[in-house]
């Protein structure tokens, strides 16, 4: 898959959350990396298993404002989710799932709450 069409997806998934959320979404900057570098898996301590997307920030629940500081950063890792997927139509759910997954994240929701409500959302 191209990059331009990978960032598509992105796009589509970005345009699936829905616009109460998107209201809600400051500060936070989407951007797409082939794969996760090495410092931020060893940050997460993961090995051996795909890494699809990452939040780095401080989620809305424990930030007072967003006075000088530099924009979250949602990071979708195209490599990785095309490593996983079968298809592009895979790929195109991998892709909004993760930013889904992501965007929670940044308003505070851990990744057990995360997991609670995805298995609701499905």
């Amino acid at each position: 898959m191209t990059n331009k069409e990978f960032e598509k997806l992105v796009e589509e998934g970005i345009a699936a959350i829905p616009e109460k959320f998107l209201q809600k979404l400051k500060n936070v900057e989407i951007c797409i990396e082939d794969n996760p570098a090495p410092w931020q898996l060893k940050s997460l301590k993961i090995k051996g298993s795909l890494l699809f997307g990452l939040y780095e920030g401080i989620p809305q629940t424990e930030r007072e404002s967003y006075g000088q500081v530099l924009p979250d950063k949602i990071t979708i890792f195209k490599k990785e989710i095309e490593t996983a997927a079968g298809s592009e139509e895979e790929i195109r759910k991998i892709v909004k799932d993760t930013i889904w997954h992501e965007i929670a994240h940044h308003f505070g929701m851990s990744e057990t709450e995360v997991e609670k409500s995805e298995k609701r959302r499905k």
